[in-house]
């Protein structure tokens, strides 16, 4: 009997505990969260969003500023069937003053991002320009449904000059805003070019104010204030000057152009051709604007500075003679070239069919002995010539402040069975050696492998200060680069030299042409087809890479022409007026 009483009474015990601790924590747990939870009701944050920065050239020449307009918000939490005809109200309100703006669209945009949870306004319209809004913003600032704030489009003053490196902005997908926190308060992020690769450092930090309001939404005080980030511009190495002269000398329909200091890697120039208005995208571009770009044939979307992949020709020639240097061959070495050199059952020729003689390491610069080479890498084999390429920064990104750098294809035994799981054949030794085959590469690339011939260090190109690296000494014997400089001297001066008829500029510069085929020729043909007798997208393309002055080395010019032919007749003349103007800009103080 005891027992049972004692029982019962734990039980009651027990379950006067947990009657008693529940309602402590209604009474006091409870009360203080809901206590907080209303503090916190009445506690708005209001975020200060940063204007976009400026993007500037080295002489403070704007390239990417905001036009400041307005954007339209609408109250929250009228998409219910019951304020049906007062949203229809307001945006016919709004369409009266606007005509170009479609109903349905606008109310679907508002619908969009209405909800239960959110007490802010709607932003229906993103940006109406200033001069356009003014005359109407006392009628439609004076609606309580409807707010009015300030807003910025992004403007390209410079249009299409520059447009591959400067880049655009669009507005932010889903993905993006994932991504982005601040990008799904104003809407755009950088798409491309600068405006992407620089994207947080041009959108700045974002602002806010904390403000303690009552039940009505009044502001009753301010609890705690930030500004948004105001150093958020960038001030770039190019000259936009500069630039625009490219431009007008530059007639060609496709191809790259860049000027580079070959002492700190700093791009005072990057154009790629054919350009286009990066304003298109800024404002919305047009179905019919995509489809007409897209299906282009001279690719006015791909930045040919980076990715651009075209074989390099004889303009890799220096690289393959320092290979040779490196690898056992001496630096009196000699052959004897008599046209074409008979590998197996195939006829390798020499661009001049009729031989060059006699040819060391300079005059195989100089004339572009192909069958130089082609001996030369029978002698130290593929992976030999590609390890010293790779020291260049051939099959690696330069490591440009731009978006999807293309690495191109610097290629050896072990990429071909990787690639193609096939072996390597002697005769793509051979014509490895001169830039064809397999081998791709960009002109940032070429350009970049130039300044280091000239100076004897791998610089990092760049366009931001920010991303500036001290350029690499790779320790290739000062002989080696001597005989380069050389040769590529004798390019332009020499007799034979294959720039010499269209390099004229006062200032003196050493280079190297190249033509890449885009075609295979057989080489069993005796005759090399004329590039005039070609169709135009089976032409070689051309190219020319330069450093000067020849003394002093200060600025390496690449310029490539897409089918262009023949290597110098088509560069040349592009390379020399771009020295001159750069000794006209004073960029260059000395002639030799």
């Amino acid at each position: 009997m005891n027992l049972r009483l004692n029982l019962i009474f734990i039980l009651i015990t027990v379950i006067t505990i947990t009657l008693l601790s529940r309602v402590y924590f209604l009474s006091i747990k409870s009360n203080t969260y809901y206590e907080e939870l209303s503090k916190n009701n009445y506690i708005n944050r209001i975020n200060k969003i940063p204007i976009r920065g400026i993007i500037e050239d080295r002489n403070g020449e704007k390239l990417a500023i905001n036009e400041m307009g307005f954007a339209i918000l609408i109250k929250p939490h009228l998409s219910s069937f019951k304020h049906k005809e007062q949203l229809e109200e307001i945006v016919d309100l709004i369409i009266k003053h606007f005509p170009e703006y479609e109903k349905d669209k606008l109310i679907k945009e508002y619908k969009r991002n209405d909800s239960s949870y959110n007490h802010e306004f709607i932003k229906i319209i993103d940006y109406i320009p200033y001069e356009t809004f003014f005359p109407k913003y006392t009628v439609l600032a004076s609606q309580e449904d409807i707010k009015i704030e300030s807003s910025t489009k992004r403007f390209y003053p410079q249009k299409e000059v520059a447009s591959h490196v400067i880049g655009y902005v669009g507005k932010a997908s889903k993905l993006d805003i994932l991504n982005n926190e601040l990008s799904s308060y104003n809407g755009i992020i950088g798409k491309n070019g600068l405006e992407k690769y620089y994207n947080s450092k041009l959108q700045g930090e974002m602002g806010y104010k904390d403000v303690k309001v009552n039940a009505l939404n009044q502001e009753i005080e301010v609890l705690a204030e930030k500004e948004p980030s105001t150093d958020n511009n960038i001030k770039i190495s190019l000259d936009i000057n500069l630039q625009k002269y490219i431009q007008q000398i530059f007639t060609a329909k496709s191809g790259a152009v860049i000027v580079m200091d070959v002492n700190n890697g700093e791009l005072l120039a990057a154009a790629s051709f054919p350009e286009f208005d990066n304003n298109i995208f800024a404002r919305g571009i047009s179905v019919k604007e995509w489809n007409e770009m897209r299906n282009d044939f001279n690719h006015p979307f791909t930045n040919k500075i980076i990715n651009g992949l075209y074989p390099p020709g004889s303009v890799i020639k220096m690289g393959v003679a320092i290979s040779f240097l490196e690898n056992g061959i001496k630096d009196n070495y000699t052959v004897n070239c008599s046209g074409s050199l008979p590998i197996g059952n195939r006829n390798f020729r020499c661009w001049k069919t009729t031989g060059h003689g006699t040819v060391n390491f300079r005059k195989a610069i100089s004339e572009s002995c192909d069958d130089f080479f082609y001996k030369g890498s029978l002698k130290i084999g593929i992976n030999k010539i590609s390890q010293t390429l790779d020291k260049f920064g051939f099959g690696q990104q330069t490591g440009v402040d731009q978006i999807n750098e293309f690495v191109g294809i610097n290629p050896n035994k072990e990429w071909k069975e990787k690639k193609h799981n096939q072996p390597w054949y002697v005769g793509e030794t051979v014509i490895t050696s001169i830039g064809q085959g397999n081998m791709l590469t960009t002109p940032l690339q070429i350009a970049r492998y130039t300044a280091y011939i000239s100076t004897g260090k791998l610089p990092k190109p760049h366009f931001y200060k920010a991303n500036y690296e001290e350029p690499k000494d790779l320790n290739t014997p000062f002989e080696y680069l001597d005989l380069m400089r050389k040769g590529m001297y004798d390019v332009s001066y020499a007799q034979r030299g294959t720039a010499r008829r269209y390099i004229n500029s006062k200032v003196t510069i050493a280079s190297k042409t190249g033509t890449a085929q885009v075609i295979s020729i057989p080489q069993s043909e005796k005759v090399r087809m004329k590039e005039s007798e070609l169709k135009y997208y089976q032409r070689s393309h051309a190219w020319i890479t330069t450093y000067g002055p020849f003394k002093n080395p200060q600025y390496a010019v690449t310029v490539l022409v897409e089918h262009g032919g023949s290597g110098g007749e088509a560069t040349g003349e592009i390379a020399s007026n771009i020295y001159d103007k750069l000794y006209e800009l004073g960029y260059i103080t000395s002639t030799e």
